[in-house]
């Protein structure tokens, strides 16, 4: 008998597991915890959202894994209109079961068993994705560090970081794509939420950076942040229609549905501009806040251009800063979470109540 060894032995510890004793004595604070560590929506779901998706409750029968029709146009238009990427057609995007189950399967559905690349600082699901494929995970941010990667994983805006990547840097990684037939797997779960005016959020699919050609690339997009709708399980994939069609054939297969409800809610998401621009201001009035009172308790914040999240430091270790926090009775995640260049950081997440962040904010001052 061949002798099996266990998926989890490749897998690294969870997390968030690791600061169980920092929520701990966070959570001993006379007035309670506020938690800033998971980018966890709190702000409600759009009523619209809410009405497709009873509306859509009683509907039996399988959905389509590649999604309604309706979706699938909701989908093109809202990209088109809100980030300006044009030329995507029906068979080019699809429907995916939150974004993070899309990240973690995405190098095992494409059949990817070399190395898969992804940002030196970055979300834990891109190396999990690689070790569930049986590839070789690598960490790199440029085409220098890319080396022989069949899939190399970009992430602006950044989480952690916030940084967000020119178009420049963008147009320099799907050259490299094009030189090495490597795919550019692009998570833009952020890009709507952009707070500088000066190097706003672009797509990996927008003209100034893919010349309009999108083969071997992918945009990744979630409507978990800027719609709230974590609990939903809502996301899709974008671009090259080819790597979208086989994905779907792989998805049919392995029974990867959106369930028809949820495909439903997706549709009235995408076409509520207004709510999306909403969750925007309150992040930037969150993060306005806590940026505010991190730099006057001594920290330096990096980046945090995009995003719900604030990358900073004291130059110290990143968990004698989680421990000062978790005294005041804030929870606030490890930049080592992310990897080795961010020990000396952590990450504070916007994803509170305006309540819950004005009082961080005052604890932090030591008010």
């Amino acid at each position: 008998m061949t002798a099996r060894t266990p998926l989890i032995q490749r897998l690294p510890e969870f997390p968030w597991d690791l600061i169980a004793d920092a929520k701990q004595r966070a959570a001993a604070h006379p007035d309670g915890l506020i938690d800033l560590s998971v980018g966890s929506p709190v702000d409600p779901v759009a009523p619209g959202v809410q009405l497709g998706l009873t509306a859509a409750g009683g509907k039996t029968g399988y959905p389509q894994t590649a999604g309604t029709p309706e979706l699938r146009d909701e989908i093109a238009a809202a990209l088109q209109r809100r980030f300006g990427i044009a030329g995507l057609g029906e068979k080019s995007v699809l429907p995916v079961i939150g974004l993070k189950e899309a990240i973690a399967w995405l190098p095992t559905l494409l059949g990817v068993t070399g190395a898969v690349c992804f940002p030196r600082l970055a979300y834990p699901t891109y190396e999990v994705a690689a070790l569930i494929a049986g590839a070789t995970p690598r960490r790199g941010d440029t085409p220098a560090e890319f080396g022989d990667a069949g899939l190399v994983f970009v992430n602006s805006p950044s989480n952690p970081t916030g940084a967000v990547k020119t178009v420049e840097e963008l147009r320099d990684i799907v050259k490299w794509a094009r030189e090495t037939g490597a795919i550019v797997a692009s998570d833009e779960c952020y890009l709507g939420l952009g707070y500088s005016d000066a190097n706003p959020p672009v797509s990996i699919l927008d003209e100034r950076v893919s010349d309009g050609d999108h083969t071997r690339l992918l945009a990744l997009h979630s409507q978990s942040k800027t719609a709230n709708m974590a609990s939903y399980r809502a996301g899709f994939i974008a671009g090259d229609e080819d790597l979208v069609q086989e994905l779907l054939t792989v998805r049919k297969h392995a029974g990867l549905i959106v369930p028809g409800p949820i495909q439903a809610a997706m549709v009235e998401a995408l076409r509520d501009d207004a709510s999306q621009q909403l969750q925007r201001h309150r992040y930037a009035s969150r993060r306005a806040a806590l940026m505010r009172a991190l730099v006057d308790a001594g920290f330096r914040v990096e980046h945090s251009d995009a995003g719900m999240y604030l990358w900073a430091t004291r130059g110290e270790d990143g968990r004698k800063s989680v421990d000062w926090l978790a005294e005041r009775g804030i929870l606030v995640a490890p930049g080592a979470f992310y990897g080795p260049d961010g020990a000396e950081f952590i990450r504070v997440g916007l994803n509170a109540a305006d309540d819950k962040v004005a009082a961080a904010a005052e604890r932090i001052a030591g008010r």
